[in-house]
């Protein structure tokens, strides 16, 4: 029997949704996660989409997640989560066959650099030893307020990133810059930059964006942290938030798609597609908060709160995936063992990449060569793929959301032009496929009710982050509304796959029950 109230309703059973609810049912609190799909896990999913195949469909390799304390402090690997490190965790693959290889390790980086873009050696060197302390610092607001014995190490970070890059002043200059800008200054070749782009086109961010910055910088935190990939792709650390909340008490439905959320002087429960009502003391929506506040909400958010909500922005650049089975991995002359762990880049300089940008936010496709960089998940666990076979994770970083005609009659083509960038690299990869399906910006977000399909919920910029995300008023998770809190990709600190936002989220509402 439903119980007449309960303590927190959470909607959306993405990771930072199932994050929070961990939380709060260990408070002891009455927790129900609602999710309209019919599985869990929002971004962080991997589903079967070939017979034998295992795909991750949005996420697929985590890190900032590793930065933070979620996994150890809810006991993750004794329900069964487990990461294999992604070591290179990206190699760069010139149409000449040269590779530059990014490891963990600086020195090992730098080597690889050094055989195939000298000039950049110890300019990167150099980059990484400045960008450092920068990154300490933005790492430790991933896990909200710093603890008393971290402050000493990052006061000494501070000191060092002030003196390291050119005072308060400098550093003002830098987080204002265009990622494209910085790496044009710190970097002397595009053998280097193209890569590092890509990396940080990850954000849905062109090049040329103005407060761009940060995504160049985060290069350095690689470094640091490392790229992981969850032993039975992305819906692995979904599984086992899910088994952690049910060992909690906490209970997670599915195919619960919620259509309103009640309230008056304070919220009072949601109601469900189907009729089904379900009063609660509290609401967390983990789903992006526009639509969240100013269409679930009834009555919508107003007043200037509201109006700055709806201000908050997202760009028309995200990213389209080809899903492939392929019979063997991508063949690069001259590739070495290990270099299908990460990340493979085939961004060979800035100008195409901010193009592509340009194009897409003009609802035009990137000319080609198409900007496209792949992961190859089934190398380091075999359980993706049958024996022998592997899965292919090929993504364009600025396809357009909304498109000049639709996708419907591009959506075949774009994948043939993909698939063209990467078989002028690795000559043979268009014959080593055995099934594909593509996804694109209109399938990810009919699937996922995401707008715009942008996979951050809104842009990750200077604006829109940390404190000033989603808004300043609504970036302590609270609302107007009283117990009705804020959660999701589109809440501070960041985006990603980090559980940031839904472990705030959750504090949140510790102390609002003076907990």
């Amino acid at each position: 029997m439903e119980p007449a109230v309960r303590d927190v309703v959470v909607v959306g059973g993405g990771h930072n949704g199932l994050v929070a609810a961990c939380d709060l049912a260990r408070a002891g609190l009455d927790v129900l996660v609602l999710e309209q799909a019919g599985t869990l896990g929002g971004g962080t999913r991997t589903d079967e989409l070939v017979p034998g195949y295992r795909f991750d469909l949005h996420a697929v390799a985590h890190n900032l997640v590793q930065a933070t304390d979620l996994v150890d402090d809810l006991g993750l690997a004794e329900v069964g989560l487990e990461y294999v490190a992604m070591d290179p965790f990206s190699v760069a693959v010139g149409e000449d066959g040269a590779i530059v290889r990014f490891c963990r390790d600086v020195d090992a980086t730098v080597a690889s650099i050094a055989a195939v873009a000298p000039a950049d050696a110890d300019r990167y060197r150099a980059w990484m030893r400045d960008a450092m302390p920068l990154v300490d610092l933005f790492r430790a607001g991933l896990d909200g307020r710093p603890r008393a014995r971290q402050l000493p190490g990052l006061a000494r970070s501070a000191a060092q990133a002030l003196r390291r890059n050119g005072g308060p002043l400098g550093i003002a200059e830098l987080l204002a810059s265009p990622y494209g800008r910085v790496l044009r200054e710190r970097l002397a070749t595009d053998r280097v930059r193209g890569p590092v782009a890509a990396f940080a086109a990850h954000a849905s961010a062109s090049p040329g964006a103005p407060g761009s910055a940060l995504f160049a910088l985060w290069q350095a935190f690689y470094h640091q942290v490392g790229q992981w990939h969850p032993v039975g792709g992305s819906q692995a650390l979904t599984d086992a938030l899910a088994r952690r909340l049910a060992l909690l008490g906490g209970e997670a439905r599915t195919g619960a798609r919620v259509v309103r959320i009640a309230r008056g002087d304070r919220v009072s429960g949601v109601e469900l597609a189907d009729g089904t009502w379900v009063a609660a003391r509290c609401v967390v929506t983990a789903v992006d908060p526009r639509p969240a506040l100013l269409e679930l909400l009834d009555p919508p958010l107003d007043g200037p709160v509201g109006d700055r909500l709806r201000a908050a922005h997202r760009g028309n650049a995200v990213q389209l995936l080809v899903l492939l089975a392929v019979d063997r991995l991508p063949a690069y002359p001259g590739a070495r063992p290990g270099d299908h762990a990460g990340l493979q880049s085939f961004v060979d300089a800035l100008g195409p990449l901010g193009d592509g940008f340009a194009q897409a936010e003009a609802g035009r496709l990137p000319d080609d060569p198409v900007p496209t960089y792949l992961f190859t998940p089934s190398a380091l666990d075999p359980r993706l793929a049958p024996p022998g076979r592997h899965t292919v994770y090929l993504a364009c970083p600025c396809a357009p959301a909304r498109l000049r005609g639709g996708w419907s009659a591009a959506r075949e083509a774009f994948a043939d032009r993909m698939v063209d960038t990467v078989e002028r690299r690795a000559p043979g990869f268009r014959a080593s496929i055995v099934d594909r399906v593509v996804r694109t910006p209109e399938d990810m977000a009919a699937e996922l009710s995401w707008p715009g399909a942008h996979p951050m919920h809104l842009d990750v910029s200077l604006d829109q982050l940390g404190p000033l995300r989603p808004t300043r008023a609504l970036a302590g998770h609270r609302t107007p509304v009283a117990g009705l809190f804020v959660t999701g990709a589109g809440t501070a600190p960041v985006g990603g796959v980090s559980g940031a936002p839904g472990r705030a989220a959750a504090r949140a509402v510790l102390r609002s029950w003076g907990r």
